[in-house]
């Protein structure tokens, strides 16, 4: 066996397993990285080592771990509850304020199963409570993550940037942000109306009985506890619903003041002044620390090391891949079809078919690099098809075989789960099928970008 099918044969092999066993799809890209580049490329331990992103690494950490802080000193309830606040009275505004909730968690470092872990079951229960559809609150909840995570500072965003960089094809981060932002937002609106929107812009804001207690986010709450399974690849650490209820009199404590100038710093030193934002979120998480250590204990163990893991394992794979050349033969492959549109489309569909079953982060890993060589060719606006695959391998996680998906089904009601569960599962092969299309049609057909 070559190198080059060695390589490929090993990346597909990774695939199979991790969706099967609950195994840590990086964990098992190591394990094969060092396997194949030592066996069947004749690699040293440190030519490996070397395709491990320790700028990722960084990013993956430092923006967890201020996450995590902002989580346990109730900077994450403060946000929610402020903003939940606002729709007494406009029950059809409920929806949006956790499409945009969730937006804004992931754009500043949340990974989008964590927001989602964090919302879905306040949103269900004010499903439940104003006659809300429960479809709908649930996917606007996860269409809302999914419109944020792919910022500059986000996770999602963060680790599509270095893959682009490394891959030496120009990229344009604020229009990827903006292209997912957009994409899930009209996403969003079609959801809205089709399962029950105009109902409930026709009711009036007051009608009927007031409105009750706003939905505890406490422990005794409806999600005390969350399991999330690895971001689509193996169980990962236990996600804690937030513990403190920030009630509507409380003023907002120091340390929530100081979280929000840090999240904010943040933000304007990423994007005003091109800092890294792993050492930047990692200055901040430790001045926080500092201020309040007490209330910041054990915020490290909630950094997400499955993802960590994730992330570095897939890409010391894929700079193994291509050492081997298996990237150049396959992207040669794609180019050579002869209509380089066909090929983007279909890279947009192994991007959105292998996510649903797969870590989106992992797919995003081995399709840039694949779209490398064709877009080379000058005939794809290369900022475009980035968008277009960050897209297709994201929009798919309202699967509930996926974790953002999985989350919303465990959190409705015990009489409607089953229904709530075949309806996402109806509603995500609609995604699956025409996700890839419209993002393709929408961000590379025009070749705007």
């Amino acid at each position: 066996m070559g190198a080059q099918t060695a390589a490929i044969a090993g990346l597909v092999v990774m695939f199979i397993v991790a969706t099967v066993l609950p195994i840590n799809m990086g964990a098992l890209a190591f394990a094969l990285a060092f396997l194949v580049g030592t066996v069947f490329m004749g690699l040293r331990a440190d030519q490996i080592i070397a395709g491990f992103p320790g700028d990722l690494f960084v990013t993956l950490v430092g923006i967890t771990y201020l996450f995590a802080i902002a989580q346990k000193n109730g900077t994450i309830d403060f946000l929610v509850h402020s903003a939940v606040r606002m729709v007494r009275g406009r029950i059809a505004a409920i929806p949006w304020i956790m499409f945009t909730v969730a937006a804004c968690l992931t754009a500043v470092g949340a990974v989008s199963p964590a927001a989602v872990a964090i919302l879905a079951p306040v949103a269900l229960q004010f499903a439940r409570q104003y006659g809300i559809n429960p479809l709908m609150m649930g996917l606007l909840v996860i269409h809302g993550a999914q419109g944020g995570g792919f910022s500059p500072i986000s996770i999602y965003g963060g680790i599509t940037n270095q893959i682009v960089a490394r891959s030496g094809i120009p990229g344009d981060e604020m229009v990827v942000f903006l292209a997912s932002l957009v994409f899930n937002l009209l996403v969003a609106i079609a959801v809205f109306f089709a399962f029950g929107g105009l109902r409930l812009l026709r009711q009036k804001a007051g009608a009927g009985a007031e409105p009750g207690p706003e939905p505890a986010l406490g422990r005794d709450g409806p999600a005390a506890e969350l399991q999330i399974e690895g971001y689509g690849t193996s169980p990962a650490a236990q996600i804690t619903a937030p513990s403190r209820l920030v009630p509507g009199g409380q003023r907002v404590t120091t340390e929530q003041m100081l979280t929000l100038a840090g999240l904010l710093a943040l933000a304007v030193g990423a994007l005003a002044f091109n800092l890294n934002v792993g050492l930047v979120a990692i200055s901040v998480a430790v001045v926080l620390a500092l201020i309040s250590p007490n209330e910041q204990k054990n915020a490290v163990d909630k950094i997400s090391w499955s993802a960590v893991l994730l992330v570095g394992g897939v890409i010391t794979y894929i700079a193994v891949l291509q050492r081997s050349g298996a990237i150049d033969s396959l992207g040669q492959g794609v180019s050579g079809i002869g209509a380089p549109l066909l090929a983007a489309l279909l890279l947009c569909y192994v991007g959105g078919i292998v996510s649903a079953f797969a870590s989106s982060v992992a797919v995003l890993g081995a399709t840039i690099p694949l779209a490398v060589p064709f877009l080379q060719q000058g005939e794809i606006g290369p900022v475009g098809m980035i968008a277009a695959l960050a897209i297709s391998s994201t929009v798919v996680d309202v699967s509930p075989f996926s974790t953002n998906g999985a989350l919303v089904v465990a959190n409705a009601p015990p009489e409607e789960r089953d229904s709530v569960y075949k309806r996402f599962l109806a509603y995500s092969i609609l995604v699956i099928i025409a996700g890839p299309a419209l993002a393709w049609l929408m961000l590379v057909v025009p070749g705007w970008f």
